[in-house]
C-alpha cells in the first residue's frame, strides 16, 4: 500500500522531529514549520518507533531525524536503533547542528543510522558564532567523526545568506572537496522567519547555479527530490543545488509527510492549520489500525502549496 494524495503524489518520505531544543541559536531555523511553543511534550522511544513502523507499513520507506537539535535527546542512539530494526526502512538518516557528532557518530552508525546532514553555514569562526553562537570546531569535529565512521554520503547543508556568506562558496567547495562529503547549497526559506529578515537575507541561487553548470562534468536531476540538481565537479566532487519551496516544481513533487515534535502530522512544511494529532490517541492506547487512518487522513490532507493539481 502506497498513501497517495488528491493530486496523485505518493508519500514515501516521512521527517520525523524528535525535539524543538537546541544548543544553538540559529535565526533562520524553520524548526520543520512547527510553530515556536508547541514542544513542550515529546515522544517516547517507543511511540517514535511505533508511529514509524506504521508508516513504513503504509508504503513510505524514507525517514529522517529532525528538530530542533536531535542529538539532544538522551535516547537517540536508542531511537535510531530502534528504528534501523523495522523491516522495509530503506533509509535512515538525520539533519544536525553536528555539534555532538564528534562523540556520538560511532554509535549512531553501529545502531543503523545509514547517513547525516549536517548544517554548516560558515568557515570562518568569527561568522559562524555571530549566526548561532556556537564553536566552529565543534562541528568540524563532528564533520570528520561522521566520515570516519562511515556515515555515507555525509551532507553539508551551506544555507546562504545575503551579505554574509556568500562569500564562501568557493572556500566551502574545497573543504567539502578534501571532506570527501557533499556539498548541498540552500535558499532561505520564508518558514518561521519574519519578512523583514527574509528580504534582508535572501540570497539567490541562480546565479551560483549557472556557474555550476560551466564547471560540471555532468548534472543529474533528482526526480525523487524534487528534481534538484546535482553537479559533478573535478574528481567526482558532487554540489546539489536546493531551491526554495516556492519552486512550484519542489511542491509538485513532493512526497514528504512530517512528524512533529509534541506528536502531529504536518502535511505540508507551509501550513500549520491542517495537523492530525497522533501523540494524543497513542497515548489512549488505539490501535495500529486507526493509526493507519490518521496517516491515510493526513495524506489526503497534502495539497502542492505553489501549485495546484
Amino acid at each position: 500500500m502506497v498513501l497517495v494524495d488528491g493530486c496523485g503524489r505518493p508519500t514515501l518520505n516521512l521527517r520525523v522531529s524528535l525535539t524543538q531544543r537546541c544548543n544553538l541559536r540559529c535565526p533562520y531555523c524553520h524548526r520543520e514549520g512547527q510553530t515556536l511553543g508547541s514542544g513542550l511534550r515529546e515522544m517516547t522511544v517507543k511511540e517514535v518507533v511505533r508511529l514509524v513502523r506504521v508508516a513504513v507499513e503504509l508504503g513510505i520507506n524514507r525517514v529522517k531525524l529532525t528538530g530542533g537539535e536531535p542529538l539532544l535527546r538522551n535516547d537517540i542512539v536508542e531511537i535510531v536503533s530502534g528504528l534501523a530494526k523495522i523491516k522495509g526502512l530503506r533509509d535512515l538518516s538525520m539533519t544536525t547542528n553536528g555539534t555532538r557528532l564528534s562523540v556520538l557518530a560511532e554509535r549512531l552508525r553501529e545502531a543503523g543510522l545509514k547517513r547525516v546532514n549536517v548544517n554548516l553555514p560558515s568557515l570562518d569562526k568569527k561568522t559562524f558564532r555571530e549566526l548561532n553562537g556556537g564553536d566552529l570546531n565543534d562541528v568540524l569535529s563532528g564533520v570528520g567523526a561522521a566520515v570516519k565512521a562511515g556515515l555515507y554520503p555525509v551532507k553539508l547543508n551551506m544555507l546562504l545568506l545575503r551579505s554574509v556568506n556568500e562569500h564562501e562558496i568557493a572556500n566551502m567547495m574545497d573543504f567539502a572537496r578534501k571532506s570527501g562529503v557533499i556539498l548541498q547549497l540552500l535558499e532561505l526559506e520564508p518558514v518561521n522567519v519574519q519578512d523583514p529578515y527574509y528580504r534582508q537575507y535572501h540570497y539567490t541561487l541562480d546565479s551560483v547555479e549557472a556557474e555550476l553548470k560551466k564547471q560540471a562534468s555532468d548534472v543529474k536531476v533528482r526526480g525523487d527530490m524534487q528534481s534538484r540538481r546535482v553537479y559533478t565537479l573535478t574528481n567526482g566532487f558532487r554540489v546539489e543545488v536546493v531551491h526554495p519551496i516556492e519552486n512550484s516544481e519542489f511542491c509538485a513533487r513532493c512526497t514528504r509527510l512530517r512528524v512533529t515534535s509534541d506528536g502531529y502530522l504536518k502535511p505540508c512544511l507551509m501550513v500549520t492549520d491542517n495537523l492530525i494529532d497522533v501523540l494524543t490517541p497513542m497515548r489512549k492506547d488505539v490501535s495500529d489500525d486507526e493509526l493507519k487512518e490518521l496517516f491515510v487522513a493526513a495524506a489526503k490532507r497534502r495539497r502542492p502549496y505553489y501549485k495546484q493539481c
